[in-house]
């Protein structure tokens, strides 16, 4: 069988798990089951040939890693729940997400992403203009420096909750597992268990490039331009600094041997110490059943390295 590649997302008590043309969620319900939801997907580029081009691929990857991650973040909060939270959320109106409300929460999800880590930044870079002054290049590097900061903040933040240090729990298991995929060894908990919970293809290390991509993009907007074309901008040129962050992390994935490498992707590693946590068995053995039945649905097909 030809080579696969494989990434994956933590989801609530399980792991999302995606081959080139498949797509498996496995989540252990309160009873001790495992339930496993299976898809095929067919790859956009297959229908849309400019899907395939740099760039392009990226900034779709971004937006379909998204629509993707919510639904299986959708279907593990379902299954995570008791019988008795499941009817009293039917007495309450609600279950599974329609794709209106899907859409609904993808557009505030990442509205709200635009506006604390792209926004807020340039609203306080421009508060601290008479300090700063007008220097286009250190306008758009303390607006860079404050959007990592920000950003490096809210991980923080949010790794302080219990709930989410248990789905950094099953991120490490999705690294662990994948690791051991790629090695060639068979899936099994002993195995797993021995590999790192860091891996350089994480969508941490992804978001973080992004951080730093956009210092450098952002320092070509002209420095006369008002606030709101500014932020404007900001929004236009998403899809493009997504894109070349995809390549980055791509290239620096198949070239992580190299000591400059390494050197380049070590702060990516560093921050998912703060994103991902040493599984038990259990949540390994979730992991390893999310990629099992991912890797079965793909049917051996081969495609480009997805964002783990």
């Amino acid at each position: 069988m030809e080579k696969i590649n494989v990434g994956g997302q933590a989801v609530i008590e399980g792991v999302m798990m995606r081959a080139p043309r498949s797509m498996a969620i496995a989540v252990r319900r309160p009873d001790g089951e495992i339930v496993v939801k299976r898809e095929l997907v067919v790859p956009l580029s297959e229908r849309y040939p400019v899907v395939k081009l740099p760039i392009v691929r990226g900034a779709v990857a971004l937006f379909t890693s998204l629509i993707i991650g919510i639904k299986a973040l959708n279907f593990s909060a379902n299954e995570a729940m008791t019988e008795e939270e499941k009817e009293g959320d039917k007495d309450k109106g609600k279950g599974e997400l329609s794709s209106w409300a899907m859409a609904g929460t993808m557009t505030v999800a990442f509205g709200f992403g635009i506006c604390l880590f792209f926004l807020f930044p340039l609203y306080l870079t421009k508060l601290l203009t008479p300090v700063i002054g007008t220097n286009n290049i250190v306008f758009n590097l303390v607006d860079g420096v404050i959007r990592v900061i920000v950003f490096l903040l809210y991980i923080w933040g949010i790794s302080r909750m219990n709930d989410i240090q248990r789905v950094f729990q099953y991120h490490g298991a999705e690294h662990k597992s994948i690791f051991t995929f790629e090695a060639g060894e068979e899936l099994t908990v002993e195995n797993v268990r021995r590999y790192s919970r860091l891996h350089p293809r994480c969508g941490t290390s992804f978001l973080l490039i992004v951080m730093l991509v956009s210092i450098a993009v952002f320092s070509l907007i002209p420095k006369l331009w008002p606030f709101y074309l500014k932020a404007g901008s900001r929004i236009v040129l998403l899809p493009l600094i997504a894109g070349i962050s995809y390549e980055f992390l791509k290239w620096s994935a198949k070239n992580d041997s190299h000591p400059l490498v390494r050197l380049v992707i070590a702060p990516g590693l560093a921050l998912q110490r703060l994103t991902t946590r040493e599984p038990d068995d259990r949540q390994l053995e979730v992991a390893i059943r999310s990629i099992n039945e991912a890797l079965e649905v793909n049917a051996g097909y081969s495609d480009d390295r997805l964002v783990v």
